[in-house]
């Protein structure tokens, strides 16, 4: 996919369309990490959230305790 650096005010940006931005899940608002690699390689990571382990742990007891009868069917 070919994209054309453009001038944004005084500085230069690269316009994400649509289609990139649904193939990557990337959005208005998202962070991303900016790579650069020996011969220019310009690489872009999303920083996603994580769930922090408490947090985790309830979803996890959220999720047993409401499907308490199918564990116990499938154990």
């Amino acid at each position: 996919m070919l994209k054309t650096i453009t001038k944004v005010g005084n500085s230069q940006g690269l316009i994400l369309d649509t289609a990139l931005c649904e193939l990557t899940g990337l959005k208005v608002g998202d962070q991303v990490n900016v790579t650069v690699h020996e011969g220019g390689a310009v690489v872009l990571t999303p920083l996603r959230q994580t769930i922090a382990a408490s947090d985790a742990a309830a979803s996890a007891r959220d999720v047993i305790r409401r499907n308490s009868e199918l564990f116990k069917r499938l154990a």
